[in-house]
């Protein structure tokens, strides 16, 4: 079970102040009131209840045990107040972040398997000037900096945009978001920085927003899911 390793990884990105859980898919995690997902597929059920069990794993490492994590209108979870996260899974494990607000006012982690992005979704994921020397490993990359970064912002501009929205650039072990179109609060050029990391045959991106800049963004800001 890669569940270990990959905690490991995503715990040796975090920010100060973060905590990092993970669950096992296949476990049948219960969930707690007003964590219901009226209508889901067992399937589906059965991912988001893993992913309030990490959350909540993350949580208890801050001093927050037992809480649920309901879901917005908008599908994203809704963090206890002051905190935000972020939670993500493959049909194995499930991960999730959490962070008080006044450290972090976003942050955002996707998991993906590592294989090869396939051909035919390259021009929905890159923009023309990241598929200059792209290989399929590498667009996989891209593709989770871009999920991440999104997770990261989304708490700020409440807002959804395609994958065009944001160019990335790979450094190694790290990556810059840059937005290439004004996304309130967000501004052309602005970016989100983040990390990357192959551990467990996963790619594993973590991004991160800096602390709030005025008081009144913590009364904006919540969670975040893709």
């Amino acid at each position: 079970m890669p569940g270990s390793a990959l905690l490991a990884a995503l715990g040796a990105m975090l920010p100060v102040g973060a905590a990092a859980g993970w669950a096992d898919l296949a476990v049948d995690h219960p969930l707690m009131a007003g964590e219901a997902v009226p209508g889901a597929v067992p399937l589906r059920r059965r991912e988001f209840a893993a992913g309030r069990a990490a959350a909540r794993m993350a949580l208890a490492q801050l001093g927050l045990g037992g809480l649920a994590i309901p879901r917005g209108e908008d599908r994203a979870p809704v963090w206890p107040a002051g905190f935000t996260g972020s939670i993500t899974h493959t049909r194995q494990v499930c991960l999730a972040v959490a962070v008080p607000l006044v450290l972090c006012r976003g942050i955002g982690i996707d998991l993906e398997d590592d294989s090869p992005l396939p051909a035919e979704l390259w021009e929905t994921v890159l923009r023309p000037d990241e598929q200059a020397g792209m290989t399929g490993r590498a667009a996989k990359a891209v593709f989770c900096a871009k999920e991440a970064a999104f997770k990261a912002q989304y708490p700020a501009s409440r807002t959804l945009y395609g994958f065009d929205g944001m160019r990335v650039r790979l450094t190694g072990a790290r990556f810059r978001a840059e937005f290439t179109t004004a996304v309130p609060p967000f501004t052309l050029g602005d970016a989100v920085e983040g990390q990357i990391a192959r551990v467990a045959g996963h790619v594993l991106a973590l991004a991160r927003l800096s602390a709030p800049q005025r008081s009144d963004d913590l009364s904006r800001q919540g969670g975040n899911s893709r």
